[in-house]
Parts: C-alpha cells; structure tokens; sequence
C-alpha cells in the first residue's frame, strides 16, 4: 500500500499536506486510519448500477468536498464511522461480493484512495469480476483518474456547481467547476460512457461515466448553466442522472433558501432544460419528495428503502 500518499496529503485539491500517518487530520477531518460507516447491499442507486441485487457501497467517513448541505453530513462532517484495517475491510467486502451485489461501490473515497486501490488489488487477485465503481463529488484534480481507473471500471462523479460564486459559498473553493469539467473528461478517456445503458436494470452498468447533478432550492439557474456546460464540453449522449432528492439538514438552518426543500416546479424547470439539449441518456426522480432518500448512518441500514431496514 502506498502510504506515504498520507504523509504530506495531497490526495484532493485542498492539498492540505496534513501528515495523517501521523495522526493529524486533513481538511476531510480523516487520519489514515480507514474509517467506514456503512458496508452492505443498497437498492437506492439508478437501477443500471442496483439492478435487482443491490449495489454493495461501501460508505467513508469524511470528505475533502464539504459541502454544508451534504444529504450524508452525519458521515461527512459528524466522522460518524468505526476503523477498518485492511484486512477487515478486504474480508468484509468479499463477504458483501458473495451476497450476489451488481458491483462494489465506494463512496466519497477520494481521501482514502490508498485503501481502495489496495482492496481492490486484492479483490481481483482473489478471482471477484463485478465491477468496481468510484462515486465522487467530482472535486478532485484530473492527474488522480488515471490512477483510480486503473482499478475503477465506472466512475460516477457528481457536477455539482457551474457558478464558481456558488461554489464558493457551499464549499469554499470556486474552481470547482473547472476542476470538476476536467476530471470528468479523464474519467471518460479512461473509461469512456457509460454502457450498456439500461434504465429497467436488468442488464447493470459495467463499465464508463454517468455524471449526477443534485438540483439546489433557488439555484435553478446554477443547474440549467450545469447542463449547458456539460452539453458543450460533452454532447447530448453523456448519461446523465437529475436529482430531487434535496433535503435540509442542521447545517443549513439560517442559510436562506437552502433552509427548505427543492420546490416541484424548480425540479420540472431543469428536466424540461435536459429534453431542450437532447440529453437522451438520463436518469430523473419521478418519486418527487420521497424521503428514503435521505440515510441514517446511525441505523444498520441507514436507507428506509433497503431490504431489512
């Protein structure tokens, strides 16, 4: 395992340098030691990627993005989680891969990236083939793809804020649209789009780029400059999921219009922008306003939706 990328990290953009083999925290409020606050079967992915078997994600605790709003904030920003050693997580993922999961999901992974390329080496040399999958904010520097998408077969990176000022606000960093732009074209050069596309999943994804886009309250305009941006850069064939599925959380009291729900009629606004450009490949949420959506870590199943829970 690469180690020393924890010594001085500059795993995301922030380039924090924290020395994290040492115990100190990144700006992700993560040492080296893997922390993970949820492993198992989730049904609540695009069906191409959960199919009729459950995607198996594989939840870290802690983000270089940090956005105040994330739907995830008990992880991301409360560190809810317990410590992996890679041997513990090697056997817990091939206990979720024998459960007969579409692929092997791992979610907000950019600060752990050592781990992951390290299991995942494991993994194949111990004969498991389901897909792997890289799903991100889409906040990380172009040069890091090609590392993962020498493990990673999908990469489902979000294309949150076209608006650098909006950025800004929500993560403390404006380039994140150019940052974003740029490894989302990485990741489509090293793996190209997303195929076979199948919106029933009853053929799952196994290989390319789907980008999501989370619609913001009063941000309307911010998601129709997302979809021009990525109809110029990328054509209408990108596969595309839109999301509704917004929710308030503590940190967004007092923050204006985050403070509320994603309206209905703000929602329909950027689909109808979607069927404008010719975007043909798109995942949408006719289920407007349906709460299992939002996780709670602290549940051993923290979607309401999941089987068990």
């Amino acid at each position: 395992m690469d180690w020393d990328r924890y010594r001085h990290c500059t795993l995301c953009p922030r380039h924090c340098g924290a020395d994290r083999l040492a115990g100190r925290t990144g700006f992700c409020g993560e040492t080296a030691a893997c922390r993970i606050a949820s492993i198992g079967p989730h049904f609540g992915e695009e069906p191409c990627f959960s199919g009729s078997r459950g995607s198996g994600t594989v939840f870290f605790s802690g983000c270089s993005c940090g956005c105040f709003f994330c739907q995830n904030h008990q992880i991301s920003h409360e560190h809810l989680g317990d410590e992996y050693t890679p041997e513990r997580l090697f056997e817990a993922l091939l206990e979720l891969v024998g459960k007969g999961v579409h692929n092997l999901n791992f979610v907000t992974p950019d600060h752990f990236q050592p781990h992951v390329l390290e299991v995942c080496r494991r993994l194949r040399g111990a004969g498991v083939e389901i897909p792997f999958l890289y799903n991100c904010s889409g906040y990380m520097e172009r040069e890091r793809v090609p590392v993962m998408a020498e493990m990673m077969d999908i990469f489902l990176p979000d294309f949150k804020f076209a608006d650098p000022l909006l950025a800004q606000r929500c993560l403390g960093d404006p380039r994140y649209p150019e940052l974003a732009v740029a490894a989302i074209a990485e990741m489509i050069s090293c793996v190209g789009l997303l195929k076979p596309w199948d919106e029933t999943g009853e053929r799952p994804a196994r290989r390319g780029v789907l980008v999501r886009h989370l619609v913001l309250p009063g941000e309307v305009e911010n998601s129709l400059r997302v979809l021009e941006t990525l109809h110029h850069r990328f054509g209408p064939e990108l596969p595309l999921s839109v999301m509704s599925q917004y929710r308030p959380t503590p940190r967004c009291a007092n923050r204006g219009e985050f403070a509320r729900t994603l309206h209905a009629d703000e929602y329909r606004r950027v689909c109808d922008r979607v069927e404008e450009l010719g975007f043909y490949r798109v995942f949408i949420q006719p289920e407007f306003g349906d709460e299992n959506f939002l996780p709670d870590f602290a549940r051993d199943q923290p979607f309401a939706g999941n089987p068990g829970s």
